[in-house]
């Protein structure tokens, strides 16, 4: 199994020992399997980080950040960590309450291929797209990602879908993820690398490459195709 780290910029992965009893969620026709240990560890976190958001009194404040640094020991303990330093630095900035963080993807279409962009770091294919930034709309964000890793300039349409990360067939990851997927037109640019991306094209639906699953799966893509067929489709969640 694999654990992907959140930073930034990117996703890292670390080997996970099997053997775990996992916790089953099932979603239309697929079955996502998340660590049961990692699903406990995440809700404890949260509990830490809501209550230290909430407290005035200093014996709950210290209780509340234990709370934390035993869900950290878990997640640690989880993935064959000596410590959990590494992990107190991914949330080290996590304050006021918790919530899922969002990744922006876009689906440009040139007649019937879809826009893919080549990962640097995993060599995977996938939608252009990247975590929200505070302060953008989600469509600005969107409309910037496509731009900075593909080179084309795009009108966003339509948002066709919302996911929850965990209910679909992604690597498991230490944060809560909703997916915002939008349906983009395509208005000028030409195809051009960036810093995290290797190579820009489209794709016929039936000759797709070999996708970076931890971004983007074939069931996604699939949807995102049927909207693009379909514009008056009501957007599709969870």
């Amino acid at each position: 199994m694999i654990l992907n780290f959140l930073t930034r910029s990117s996703l890292q992965f670390i080997v996970v020992p099997s053997g775990f009893v996992a916790q089953t969620m099932r979603w239309q026709n697929d079955v996502m399997q998340i660590p049961q240990w990692l699903a406990w560890a995440r809700r404890f976190h949260a509990l830490g980080q809501n209550g230290l958001a909430y407290c005035k009194d200093p014996y709950d404040r210290e209780r509340y950040e234990e709370i934390q640094q035993l869900a950290l020991e878990m997640m640690a303990k989880g993935v064959g960590l000596p410590d959990s330093m590494p992990l107190a630095a991914l949330f080290k900035n996590e304050e006021g309450y918790a919530t899922p963080k969002i990744d922006i993807r876009t689906a440009v279409f040139d007649r019937e291929r879809i826009l893919l962009v080549k990962e640097r770091e995993d060599g995977g294919w996938t939608l252009p797209g990247g975590w929200a930034d505070v302060g953008d709309a989600p469509s600005f964000a969107a409309v910037r990602e496509v731009k900075e890793e593909s080179g084309y300039d795009i009108a966003i349409r339509k948002l066709a879908a919302v996911y929850d990360r965990d209910k679909h067939d992604h690597p498991p990851m230490v944060h809560h993820v909703y997916k915002f997927f939008f349906i983009g037109e395509l208005c000028g640019g030409e195809a051009k690398n960036s810093l995290e991306t290797s190579s820009v094209d489209f794709f016929e639906e039936n000759e797709l490459p070999p996708l970076s699953v931890a971004r983007v799966t074939p069931f996604q893509i699939e949807q995102m195709f049927v909207h693009h067929r379909n514009p008056a489709l009501a957007t599709t969640f969870d």
